[in-house]
């Protein structure tokens, strides 16, 4: 139960499906989604997200036909590969995309932190 508090207290960004959060131990980022966990490095991280983005979803929508309901996302280190709905890969780029924002505003107010120290 200890390792559940100390994940909630690190998280980086929660949504109704799915949760994130840095470890410092690999030095990663951790995404929970739909009870799929899978670790990245930063750099993973960044072209994963990147990939989730790169997805065409009006493309889905608009074709009509059976294969079109569904994607396989996976990334390059096999970390997570799962074929996922048009809602899922909505909500997977909406904890992607605040984990990345997360991270950028963290990094900012670090830097300006340091500048206003020296």
């Amino acid at each position: 139960m200890a390792l559940v508090s100390d994940l909630t207290t690190k998280v980086l960004f929660e949504t109704e499906k799915g949760y994130s959060y840095q470890c410092d131990l690999t030095n990663s980022i951790v995404i929970n989604f739909v009870d799929t966990m899978s670790s990245y490095k930063i750099h993973d991280f960044l072209i994963f997200q990147r990939k989730v983005n790169s997805v065409d979803i009006l493309n889905m929508l608009y074709d009509l036909s059976d294969q079109s309901d569904a994607q396989l996302i996976e990334t390059t280190k096999r970390n997570f590969s799962r074929n996922l709905t048009i809602c899922e890969i909505v909500q997977l780029r909406d904890l992607l995309n605040g984990t990345k924002f997360t991270l950028n505003l963290h990094s900012m107010l670090c830097s300006i932190a340091n500048v206003e120290l020296i």
